[in-house]
């Protein structure tokens, strides 16, 4: 009877810890509001961190802070698992494994530089604060007006980084001309903007195959960002009878379907 006592009441524990999580991850109240926002600002902090520190030495000071934040990450982590509908299925997922991998890399002792391209994989949690749009959209008019350029921002942000990091790993020991991270992201952004001075070229088949990649993908994400700075302003108010999301902020009619749409306005100008 003890030891039946003691499993219900483990279970009775662990059933308590997910509600208690799955309210904190997808819940609609403002304490899961306040735990989501948390969460991104941790994740921007941590990335400020690896960029920052992608240019110094690592001491003693900064392996610690690694530290701290891999537990944290760890945690964090481990919470996600617990309420996974399929934990198998979430551990393969792209996002997943980048996380698994930037955890393990601020947990292992810095030896060097070699694992700074492990650590600037960190960045790709940006991807995960996309749940918040929704909350963001309600929260603050300046993001809702401005979601798109905003959006598109945070993609060629990510891709230049991480590409700045596989440049870094791949080429600084045998790259003469990639001897530290600015190095890394002046030849990525050089290559991503056309631009090609090149006095920093990349060496080998790896070089150049990601020389590719920098100039495909990279100008791919510039160009739309220029497409959402430039185009004419547009509100998201899905259409009822259509779906269309995006109208003209003046727009009474769907040009799709011709359905009369309300958009709200903050005031008359």
């Amino acid at each position: 009877m003890g030891a039946a006592g003691g499993s219900s009441t483990g279970a009775g524990r662990l059933a308590r810890l997910k509600f208690w999580l799955r309210g904190l991850y997808e819940g609609h109240d403002d304490r899961a509001h306040r735990f989501r926002y948390g969460l991104l600002i941790f994740d921007l902090g941590t990335i400020l961190f690896v960029i920052a520190t992608s240019f110094t030495h690592h001491g003693a000071v900064v392996e610690t802070i690694d530290a701290v934040f891999g537990v944290i990450l760890f945690v964090e982590f481990a919470g996600r698992i617990l309420i996974a509908p399929s934990p198998l299925r979430f551990l393969i997922r792209p996002a997943t494994l980048a996380d698994i991998v930037a955890i393990l890399s601020f947990l292992a002792p810095l030896a060097g530089e070699g694992l700074g391209f492990l650590r600037i994989l960190r960045t790709l949690r940006l991807l995960h604060t996309y749940q918040l749009l929704t909350r963001l959209r309600q929260d603050f008019p300046f993001f809702r007006r401005n979601e798109d350029v905003l959006v598109a921002s945070i993609n060629l942000m990510v891709f230049i980084f991480v590409m700045t990091g596989l440049v870094y790993a791949t080429q600084y020991p045998i790259n003469p001309q990639i001897t530290n991270y600015a190095d890394a992201l002046y030849f990525t952004v050089t290559a991503l903007t056309t631009t090609g001075f090149g006095d920093i070229t990349l060496q080998g088949p790896l070089g150049r195959f990601i020389s590719v990649l920098v100039m495909i993908f990279g100008v791919t994400l510039f160009l739309r960002l220029a497409q959402v700075l430039f185009r004419p302003p547009k509100v998201r108010v899905p259409c009822k009878v259509c779906g269309l999301v995006l109208h003209d902020a003046d727009a009474v009619h769907c040009k799709h379907c011709g359905t009369v749409v309300h958009i709200t306005t903050e005031g008359l100008e």
